[in-house]
């Protein structure tokens, strides 16, 4: 039988000192307490008391080194996968939120369609593209979990899409903190979300 559920794990914190959107750009490693947030997420995952037998990874620095602790938890190799990675954007590499429209005015030309999004990578497309990773690694085992190390809009995306929700959100409603856990089910074919955990957040200081 295929994979038992499948566990959407988001990246640690990265080291942005000069808080730019750095999308898919180099040089964005963990930063100290991004390797402590990727390791309480795999102590959570054994915590759980299930069978982890594949782990899909973004091709991106910060997944790769957030997959790290799982790969030693649980003793298997990460599996690179391009569709899970972070979604492109037009803004990458200036500052984030209204500053980078101060970096560089013409910008704003690309935020006539917040529903598309119309200055980055289109939410359907990223929704599809998850779904279709989640899918096929789910198939991929005969037993156990599967673990993806992926980004926030990646993984909110196949939440909502899976909630049979409209895409076009607002971010700052995102549930998908920095190390957080998403799982799902596979039921009928169809993802369905069942679990969300967020060991990350007290390293974060947030509670």
């Amino acid at each position: 039988m295929p994979a038992s559920r499948l566990h959407f794990v988001r990246h640690g914190e990265v080291f942005n000192p000069k808080s730019l959107l750095y999308e898919r750009l180099d040089g964005y490693p963990l930063s100290e307490r991004g390797h402590k947030m990727a390791e309480a997420a795999a102590k959570e995952l054994a915590g759980m008391g299930r069978e982890v037998s594949r782990l899909i990874v973004s091709p991106l620095e910060r997944t790769r080194q957030s997959a790290d602790p799982v790969a030693e938890q649980f003793g298997v190799e990460p599996v690179i996968d391009e569709r899970i990675i972070e979604p492109w954007n037009l803004l990458r590499g200036y500052p984030m939120g209204p500053r980078a429209l101060l970096a560089k005015p013409s910008l704003a030309l690309n935020l006539y369609n917040p529903s598309r999004p119309s200055w980055g990578e289109p939410f359907s497309q990223i929704a599809n593209r998850m779904t279709e990773a989640a899918l096929a690694g789910w198939e991929s085992t005969d037993s156990g979990d599967v673990v993806f190390v992926s980004h926030q809009l990646a993984i909110w995306m196949t939440y909502r899409s899976a909630m049979g929700l409209r895409l076009p959100h607002n971010p700052r409603n995102r549930r998908c903190s920095l190390s957080s856990i998403t799982s799902f089910e596979v039921q009928d074919g169809k993802l369905v979300p069942v679990d969300y955990r967020e060991p990350g957040m007290k390293l974060a200081g947030l509670i």
